[in-house]
């Protein structure tokens, strides 16, 4: 697998619209690209599963893990003008919203509209942060009823940021955790492995990790591994701390985060396996943030779980920056650990 074929697919898995409870876009394309190849399953909470039965003698059972949803907005409620009132679906910084264009609405359906403030020339508070309750989406409607016909509670809202290169790298939104589906799919197109393999394109991570939590419940592996975007806070600070990642560095493995830690016999192992293979790494800094790892970790009687993340600026807003040589590296580390993982590994 080359960096091109990686970078295309990303691109094109980035510009796909799918909120958190409504990923069936995301589940759409990927049974289009997989289903000649693995097993295919929904389950009732959304979650896309893939088996693959290994090549020869199953070591193990393996899952791989890669979410689908991307942080999106949600209609909560119209103002009597016709604009929508909003909230935030996964973790959103509102500084970023006020003036973007926006699209609401899933597939032809879909609405264009602009998240409007108050003008500058009569804002009192213009200096400081509005609140994501004061944001409203004008989608063109003159009352009430209008928009909620148009636009019902609940109705998710997208940012119509399209991928692209820029130089040497890609933007794009949703490379959180379009990266880690990127990844997954590549491996089981590229598959069979000497694993079991268990492919999870979870539903619902943004919002408590809930998809992850059912699908490991259901599967038990005996080992888990989480593909992922992570923070890469790797630009210049008036503080001294160290990045959480640096792009361009290579994946980033988990040491401990807010809701879990790498039992130690599987890190070294990745570390292993990067080292001997050439493929650059880096851990990322402790405590920082949370995976689906959270939830499958501590699922039935325990699985062993490892986070590998990718570097992207920007995240959790409507365009982050990755650097395809992240996502090469990333894809090399899996798919080194799928070849040569044994019991002995995840052992306590």
């Amino acid at each position: 697998m080359d960096r091109e074929a990686l970078s295309e697919r990303l691109l094109r898995f980035s510009d796909i619209r799918a909120a958190s409870g409504a990923e069936k876009a995301m589940r759409r394309e990927l049974r289009r690209m997989l289903a000649d190849k693995v097993e295919l399953r929904t389950d009732a909470l959304g979650n896309l599963i893939a088996r693959q039965p290994a090549e020869g003698r199953p070591r193990l059972r393996v899952m791989v893990d890669a979410h689908m949803d991307e942080v999106s907005l949600m209609v909560v409620g119209h103002a009597a003008d016709g604009t929508l009132l909003i909230g935030g679906v996964g973790g959103f910084d509102a500084r970023l919203l006020p003036g973007l264009s926006v699209v609401v609405g899933e597939g032809e359906a879909a609405l264009p509209g602009v998240i409007g403030i108050k003008p500058i020339h009569l804002a009192d508070d213009w200096k400081s942060a509005t609140p994501m309750r004061r944001l409203r989406v004008d989608i063109g409607a003159g009352k009430k009823d209008e928009a909620q016909r148009l636009a019902p509670l609940g109705t998710r809202i997208y940012f119509p940021t399209r991928s692209e290169r820029m130089g040497a790298r890609l933007t794009g939104k949703a490379f959180d955790d379009r990266v880690g589906c990127t990844i997954l799919a590549t491996l089981l197109l590229e598959g069979p492995w000497p694993v079991e393999l268990y492919g999870l394109f979870s539903a619902q991570e943004e919002v408590g990790a809930r998809g992850a939590q059912v699908a490991a419940q259901t599967l038990q592996p005996d080992v888990a591994f989480v593909l992922e975007g992570t923070i890469a806070d790797d630009l210049p600070r008036e503080e001294e701390r160290s990045p959480t990642t640096i792009v361009g560095r290579g994946p980033a493995l988990s040491i401990f985060d807010r809701r879990a830690a790498t039992p130690a016999p599987l890190l070294r192992f990745a570390i292993e396996v990067a080292e001997a293979g050439g493929i650059p790494f880096q851990l990322k800094r402790p405590q920082a943030s949370g995976t689906n790892a959270s939830r499958i970790h501590s699922a039935g009687i325990g699985i062993p779980t490892l986070t590998i993340s990718m570097p992207s600026r920007y995240i959790h807003s409507p365009v982050a920056l990755v650097d395809p040589d992240d996502l090469l590296h990333t894809y090399r580390l899996m798919a080194s650990i799928l070849r040569v993982i044994t019991p002995a590994v995840v052992q306590p």
